[in-house]
């Protein structure tokens, strides 16, 4: 039974490999778009991350971009709890979620990604290259689940 746990796991991994590679890496262009360039203008959003009345919540939880715009997100955990801000598309945080079952201590600190503790602050500088609908999660085990996820709409 272990053994098969293992395998399962491992298997997990390497299914999910190409997508955590991408999305770890950071420096290639995704299709959600790459990391800012710190030289250029970016339009500042503040991202609130905490628990409230049993859920775990982003304020805002939307945000409308127009395609070729930099965002410098700047999320702050007011909250209790350690919460990450991960941008990326559903299915890739979604694949994502699933590695961080197996390793919810996996600690992000990428061009797309941060791990905060209570009243961190973090920035993410992103470059939306790309019309679409991506999102920001935190991919904590059990903070999805608990509503931790807000949308990116780039027109």
């Amino acid at each position: 039974m272990i053994v098969r746990r293992r395998v399962a796991r491992a298997l997990a991994l390497l299914a999910a490999w190409p997508v955590l590679a991408r999305a770890h890496a950071g420096h290639e262009e995704t299709a959600w778009g790459k990391p800012g360039d710190p030289k250029r203008a970016a339009r500042v959003v503040p991202i609130v991350m905490q628990e409230r009345e049993g859920r775990m919540v982003f304020i805002p939880d939307s945000v409308r971009v127009r395609t070729g715009e930099q965002i410098r997100f700047v999320p702050r955990n007011a909250g209790v709890l350690d919460h990450e801000f991960v941008l990326a598309t559903t299915e890739e945080n979604r694949r994502h979620a699933i590695e961080m079952e197996q390793h919810p201590h996996m600690d992000h600190d990428e061009p797309n990604a941060k791990r905060l503790k209570p009243r961190g602050t973090g920035e993410i500088l992103w470059h939306f290259t790309k019309p679409g609908r991506f999102e920001f999660a935190c991919l904590i085990p059990g903070h999805l689940a608990a509503g931790m996820v807000g949308t990116v709409t780039v027109e």
